[in-house]
């Protein structure tokens, strides 16, 4: 059995400092009440571009200015950038699943990645994966990913595997986790709302597997003060930019803890992944159900890596 919490706090946008220290205390909270996995959402470090959607791709002077900051603000796995979260993973012995702004640290690249981060209850980064695709005005801040960290990982909790946001509308990606034998399958997001409940309980139930979802929780007054055109951009304070909508579904399909909605907090469930074989029984996708004769899927592992120059 393991105690899952998926935290619903907003961070401190575009302050990565402000935002790992928000964050160990949030793990920290979620330790003393005997969590052993903990899910921050899409993009939690240090939050999500909210941005785009509401800003003219036109207006260059206005987006180069908060890129400029939200590239400062990124994290270089590389540097060690979520050292203080790795050392409060180990120290209270909790696997976490993290979604960050991942800056290419290599050759002092300036592109961006929407990355999801798994790290083991020792500390250590068990995996990277960077979103496949970025979705409609995304594509203004986030390179596209590689399958090299589309990989379901061993831990205490059970077997963990993770997709960020509408990846979880694909398909063949779904199946590339359901393949690995996936338990608890984290799908951290921005979206929310009745929708993407309901494409939740179908992945529980498509899966055989938990399914652990929930996206950063904030309103407009959560804004800096000096972000960029904030009053044209944000003009309500009150206005809920996300509700959250943290949720757990067990193998069944049925919801077992949440949605916490329009709410502060950090939402917990009991997960036991022994479950998880036994409702494989009557269906498993991935196994008697699947039909390898039929079906084939392949993976291209490969790391993207950037361009070189190399002067002969």
């Amino acid at each position: 059995m393991a105690k899952v919490g998926i935290v619903q706090l907003p961070p401190v946008l575009l302050d990565r400092a402000g935002t790992l220290a928000r964050a160990v205390d949030a793990l920290q909270r979620a330790a003393d009440e005997g969590a052993t996995l903990v899910m921050f959402p899409e993009t939690y470090v240090p939050g999500y571009p909210d941005w785009v959607w509401r800003s003219k791709p036109s207006d260059f002077g206005l987006a180069a200015a908060i890129h400029a900051r939200l590239l400062a603000a990124a994290v270089d796995l590389s540097a060690d950038d979520l050292a203080p979260l790795r050392q409060a993973a180990r120290q209270r012995q909790v696997t976490v699943v993290c979604g960050v702004q991942e800056r290419e640290g290599e050759f002092s690249r300036a592109t961006l990645y929407n990355t999801v981060v798994t790290i083991g209850a020792d500390g250590a980064i068990l995996n990277r994966h960077r979103k496949l695709v970025p979705t409609n005005p995304e594509r203004m801040v986030w390179g596209m990913g590689d399958a090299s960290g589309l990989r379901v990982v061993d831990t205490p909790a059970g077997r963990v595997g993770a997709l960020i946001c509408w990846e979880n509308y694909m398909p063949l990606a779904r199946f590339a986790l359901y393949s690995q034998g996936v338990e608890l399958y984290f799908a951290p997001t921005w979206d929310h709302g009745e929708g993407w409940l309901v494409s939740m309980r179908h992945i529980a139930r498509e899966a055989r597997s938990y399914v652990i979802s929930g996206a950063i929780c904030m309103q407009a007054k959560d804004i800096p003060a000096d972000f960029p055109s904030r009053a044209e951009l944000y003009p309500d304070e009150e206005e809920w930019l996300n509700p959250g909508d943290a949720v757990v579904i067990d193998p069944a399909g049925k919801v077992v803890a949440g949605p916490l909605h329009r709410e502060r907090g950090i939402l917990y469930a009991e997960c036991d992944p022994g479950r998880v074989a036994v409702a494989r029984r009557s269906i498993d996708v991935a196994g008697h159900y699947g039909r390898p004769d039929v079906f084939h899927l392949e993976i291209d592992r490969t790391e993207r890596k950037p361009a070189t120059f190399r002067d002969r």
